[in-house]
């Protein structure tokens, strides 16, 4: 009786892992055939703007750019330089020195010459003490910020209660802009007054050749794990995000790069603080608010609008920062699990909340286990071979045409930042990314689910390298 239960249990355990993996890999493959229905017409529309003359425009809506810097020695600089030299009429920078350790602080100031004013702050928001703002009118679009620390979404409290502007953009200061970014953010707002946040695409700086702030060459990472990560963002942001932004139920506006209407942001209180994942926090607080208001509203997403950023050159680095994802996805949808399939909450509820629930948060809790069950059951009789061949054809080979559809719509973003050489490159890559890579980062998103007791307050920042160096 006993035998019989057990393998009952295994074998339904089994199946259903089998299923869900097919279900999970299923709607990505479906993401991945909207994406590529959908690019090429936001691509053509985006065509017909003159951007150089738009973006010389004084009636361009003016943008606040608030930059948290927390030990940012390495890359703050280039990072401020480039934002200087968008093609933008009207905007600021705020960067926010959030109680750096290191020189962040004299850096700036040594770089811009800047010195300490008095300067009105609307303290609109709870913050940690603000000690001095400087500036500097050689470079009157520039404002620091120096503070005691608070965190990531403390130091954007701050950088929204000096901002002058009715948008802001926040911006991890290991960021360059591409010149013509602000300018679709902007017209995002302008072609939709109902637009509250929109998300632009990220991409891996690591491989690029910049000086003073200023994007010289495009390259794929020499770097192993940063490699890797190129295929991993053109799935993520060019096939995930698209698909959700064509319902409007888009949760995961990326921190390295969003812009949002301040007023909306602040009916909401700003950024929660006590959070690692406070930029998907205060989407969904968005998509709440503007629902019990009956306020008609939009969540946009852009595949045009691009931000470099570095990413983890190294195992332990990688695994730190997918580990802090993971925590904070499952912190913020346990904040606002009551909401799950509440249909007075309309898209947020029914669709947006259960869809980062079953394919975001629990998914590598599922496919890990898999992943050792699946060949045991098979080994002692608990599985047929075609239940286990299934499996592996779910997580290795609808990944590997996923992989491929969203290099396809890469080249059909007309960006031209990837050659046909590596364009060939990434594709033998995304052999080994299935094979190995994307089942690692698996196991660091499970450590999440062990570690978020732990880590749930944790934020610990990857190492800098200045950009432009060649990697090791």
């Amino acid at each position: 009786m006993i035998t019989y239960f057990l393998n009952f249990f295994l074998n339904g355990l089994a199946l259903f892992i089998i299923w869900y993996v097919v279900v999970l890999h299923g709607v990505s493959l479906i993401q991945m055939v909207l994406a590529l229905f959908i690019t090429p017409a936001y691509i053509k529309k985006a065509r017909n703007y003159e951007y150089k003359l738009i973006g010389s425009s004084k009636n361009i809506v003016p943008v606040s750019i608030l930059v948290p810097a927390y030990n940012e020695a390495v890359t703050v600089v280039d990072s401020i330089k480039s934002m200087l030299n968008l093609n933008y009429m009207n905007f600021e920078v705020v960067v926010v020195n959030d109680g750096s350790t290191d020189n962040t602080l004299m850096t700036v100031i040594n770089a811009f010459g800047l010195r300490k004013v008095t300067f009105p702050v609307r303290e609109q928001l709870a913050t940690k003490r603000v000690k001095g703002v400087y500036y500097n009118p050689d470079y009157p679009r520039l404002h620091l910020i120096d503070k005691d620390n608070g965190g990531k979404s403390d130091a954007l409290n701050a950088g929204i209660n000096f901002s002058r502007y009715p948008y802001f953009v926040s911006l991890d200061a290991d960021s360059i802009l591409d010149s013509d970014a602000l300018l679709h953010i902007a017209m995002a707002f302008m072609q939709n007054k109902y637009t509250i946040a929109v998300g632009g695409v990220s991409r891996p700086s690591n491989g690029c050749t910049i000086r003073e702030g200023k994007i010289l060459d495009t390259g794929l990472p020499q770097n192993f794990w940063a490699l890797c990560q190129v295929n991993e963002f053109f799935r993520s942001f060019l096939t995930g995000q698209t698909s959700l932004n064509r319902f409007n139920a888009l949760l995961a506006i990326s921190g390295v790069f969003g812009a949002f209407l301040k007023s909306a942001v602040l009916g909401v209180g700003g950024y929660t603080t006590n959070t690692v994942g406070g930029d998907m926090d205060l989407i969904i607080k968005l998509h709440r608010y503007m629902k019990a208001k009956s306020y008609k509203y939009s969540v946009s997403y852009l595949v045009n609008s691009i931000c470099w950023t570095q990413v983890p050159e190294s195992f332990a680095e990688l695994f730190q920062q997918r580990r802090r994802w993971q925590v904070g996805l499952i912190d913020v949808l346990g904040r606002f699990k009551r909401m799950m399939f509440n249909p007075r909450h309309g898209i947020l509820g029914i669709l947006a909340l259960p869809y980062y629930f079953f394919f975001e948060m629990i998914s590598p809790l599922i496919e890990f286990i898999g992943y050792i069950l699946i060949p045991l059951a098979w080994y002692y009789n608990y599985l047929s071979l075609d239940g286990m061949v299934l499996f592996y054809t779910a997580t290795i080979g609808f990944g590997l045409i996923t992989s491929a559809g969203s290099l396809l719509v890469e080249e059909l973003t007309d960006s031209r930042f990837i050659s046909v050489r590596e364009l060939i490159k990434l594709s033998l890559l995304s052999i080994v990314e299935n094979v190995f890579y994307r089942q690692l980062v698996v196991i660091f998103r499970f450590m999440g689910f062990i570690g978020y007791g732990k880590f749930r307050n944790s934020w610990k920042v990857s190492k800098r390298q200045k950009f432009g160096v060649a990697e090791e």
